[in-house]
């Protein structure tokens, strides 16, 4: 077998091979009507066969790729077409990088949530499409935007948050970084926030609920452009994802207008009959229900030709609107994972730690301060990323917190290090200790795919290393790694500093460093509620068979239950302090089609220079209907020298203060006062007033 043929035996043909026939025009530089003349083109020269094979994953190919680990040397893939040189899709998966050996591994998407800094997202965005490009995928599932029901979800480092509208901007902004170079796929379509029962519970929820909590961010990412949309495993309201009509069809397809093609999650099609009429596109990994079976359903009626066309047009309509049907553009291999890579890896992690508690300037540990510092647990020195499921990464190399700690400290500090199993050499390495550093927290063994964490308490035993650390040592510091909320009522008012640095990538141990010294200045802001325990949490049954979704979680249940977290939504402390004055509106009476302006001035109180995530509420006055407290409608980010005062302008869009009204079966905008709100937090003593509005309609 020659190497061209090797290739697109392996689903390389991106790395360099020439299809016959393939087109050679810049396809990517075509109108709209251009791409539809050259896919109606070549659906004319199609075969029903042809056309199947285009909406099927290729047994084989999934196969091979997974001989060696997932996607570890080849993406997994659909059929080439050969005689209309049609190339395959090659998949790869990878919310935090991806999934080929040698690649550039980033903080989890939970982490990057936490910067609350969509441009740097869509950087991210494009280092990932870039390495994918580079190495023959052409499509990728890293577009994991889910709302975090509830921390205990096995899955949550994958996603960016709770809310809906943070979760819309940063997902498109990742999307659209991506599809610089490759297709991109939004996932997991839709209330899909359960492991242990995802592949049969049966989500029941209101039509208001899925419109306005769970689906909007799906919504934006299909208006800023995303290629593809992904089904979950799971059921909605009696119909699995991949064979839910109303999901796909109703208002994905009818309602939203997309224009891409939508995938089932890996093996989550049941009856290819009903998938296919309910609206999927594409069968992955293999083709279990379609090939040869649909053609018989398109034979015998039960499958509409039609319905064949409208999937394979719109397959064909992605592949051709990014290329794939191009001459094979060769991008710099030499690039993966490599130090321009690794820099955004660093600048990302570095802006997703969150600074929880610091207590007696405990932190920044000051060089000339100290000359020694203690650093305990097992996890301080262990290779800690993430999960090991889909998401799965293999970088080149991985900086832990300790390599950090040690690099960073410099010639006149020592670093000690003792795991923690032996409590008297703990007590007494922390009592002669300047400083000590309690790393703690998950592994991909406690939280995953397809298993949650059901206690979001630490280990017994690391509870009692923090305790022993704390007790022996009063400038302890408690680093966390986790994909989501730990409760801390056991051991929280022991420690004065507390360091949330999630599962942070392969340079994450070298931005822990940069933040515990000084060299760096925290403006991570928490992307979820961080509960005192979990009984303030909704329950969370992760073998139900049916569960029913109310319109309630994360901070606007604590809002609307009048709870009082650990840690609210959107906190996050830093070394200087900002103050928020001169806020302002645009008007106090706006037409429906236009949008507000908010404008504040935030000013850099303290001697670091720092950046601040400015967070903006709307609460509804005298509304008719059930309504949160008070909804993020818009935030931004500064960067600020000390001393510096910026004017900040933030944009609400009246379509974003709709609710769906189910007895109209459609968006209403209410005829009431909005009341506008703006703060370093969610949390109603950080809020600064800033006016209310009201809408013509």
């Amino acid at each position: 077998m020659d190497r061209r043929n090797f290739l697109a035996t392996m689903g390389m043909a991106g790395a360099g091979l020439a299809w016959p026939g393939m087109i050679r025009a810049d396809l990517t530089s075509l109108s709209g009507t251009e791409i539809e003349a050259r896919v109606n083109e070549l659906l004319g020269k199609m075969t029903l066969s042809e056309k199947i094979k285009q909406m099927s994953g290729e047994n084989s190919g999934y196969l091979a790729a997974q001989v060696l680990g997932y996607n570890k040397f080849f993406p997994t893939r659909t059929p080439d077409d050969p005689r209309l040189g049609i190339p395959g899709i090659k998949f790869v998966d990878g919310p935090r990088g991806i999934n080929f050996n040698h690649s550039t591994c980033f903080p989890v998407s939970m982490a990057r949530g936490a910067s609350w800094d969509a441009d740097l997202q869509k950087r991210v965005g494009e280092v990932m499409g870039y390495e994918a490009k580079a190495r023959g995928a052409n499509y990728t599932g890293a577009v994991c935007i889910n709302v975090l029901r509830h921390s205990s979800w096995g899955r949550s480092q994958e996603t960016f948050g709770e809310d809906p509208f943070h979760l819309g901007a940063m997902g498109s902004s990742f999307a659209l970084g991506i599809q610089k170079y490759i297709m991109a796929c939004a996932k997991h379509y839709a209330c899909n926030n359960i492991e242990g029962s995802r592949q049969f519970v049966d989500v029941k929820i209101p039509e208001r609920t899925l419109r306005e909590i769970y689906l909007p961010h799906f919504k934006t990412c299909v208006d800023a452009g995303v290629a593809s949309v992904m089904c979950a495993y799971n059921i909605v309201n009696g119909q699995y994802c991949s064979a839910n009509k109303h999901l796909i069809t109703d208002i994905l397809k009818n309602d939203w207008g997309f224009s891409g093609f939508i995938v089932s999650d890996f093996g989550a099609v049941h009856d290819g009959e009903a998938a296919a009429n309910s609206g999927l596109d594409v069968e992955m990994p293999n083709t279990t229900h379609w090939g040869p079976r649909l053609e018989k359903l398109v034979g015998n009626g039960k499958v509409a030709g039609s319905r064949i066309d409208d999937a394979v047009t719109r397959i064909l309509r992605q592949k051709i609107r990014f290329g794939l049907m191009n001459l094979p553009v060769r991008l710099d291999a030499s690039k993966v994972a490599g130090k321009e890579h690794a820099a955004v890896a660093l600048e990302a992690e570095r802006k997703s730690i969150v600074l929880l508690k610091n207590e007696g300037r405990a932190l920044p540990i000051e060089r000339g301060s100290v000359k020694s510092i203690a650093v305990f647990g097992a996890l301080a020195d262990k290779q800690n990323i993430g999960d090991r499921g889909s998401s799965i990464v293999r970088p080149p190399y991985v900086i832990t917190p300790l390599a950090g700690i040690r690099e960073k400290a410099g010639n006149g500090i020592e670093v000690w290090f003792e795991p923690g199993t032996n409590l008297d050499a703990v007590e007494k390495l922390a009592a002669k200790a300047d400083a000590a550093v309690v790393v703690a927290g998950c592994t991909w063994m406690d939280e995953g795919e397809a298993h949650d964490r059901l206690d979001l308490n630490l280990s017994d035993e690391q509870e009692r290393l923090i305790k022993t650390v704390a007790a022996a040592n009063k400038r302890t510091i408690v680093v966390l790694e986790a994909g989501g909320a730990i409760t801390m009522k056991n051991w929280k008012d022991a420690v004065p500093s507390i360091v949330m640095s999630w599962y942070p990538g392969m340079e994450g141990g070298n931005a822990i460093a940069e933040i515990l010294f000084g060299d760096a200045n925290p403006c991570g802001k928490l992307p979820i509620v961080f509960p005192k325990s979990a009984d303030q949490l909704l329950s969370f049954d992760n073998r139900a068979r049916s569960i029913a979704y109310g319109y309630y979680h994360g901070y606007r249940w604590f809002d609307k239950k009048g709870l009082d977290p650990a840690y609210p939504f959107g906190f996050g402390m830093s070394y200087t302090n900002y103050k928020y004055s001169n806020i302002r509106l645009s008007n106090n009476i706006i037409n429906k089609d236009n949008k507000l302006e908010v404008i504040l001035d935030v000013e850099n109180q303290g001697k670091r220079s720092g950046e601040e995530i400015v967070q903006l509420y709307v609460a509804y006055n005298g509304s008719k209907i059930d309504r949160p407290v008070k909804d993020l409608r818009a935030f931004g980010k500064v960067a600020l020298e000390p001393g510096a005062i910026k004017t900040v302008s933030l944009i609400v869009n009246p379509a974003d203060l709709r609710y769906w009204d189910e007895s109209k079966g459609g968006w209403q905008l209410e005829d009431l006062e909005y009341t506008v709100m703006v703060g370093p937090s969610s949390r109603t003593g950080d809020l600064l007033p800033a006016g209310g509005f009201k809408i013509k309609r």
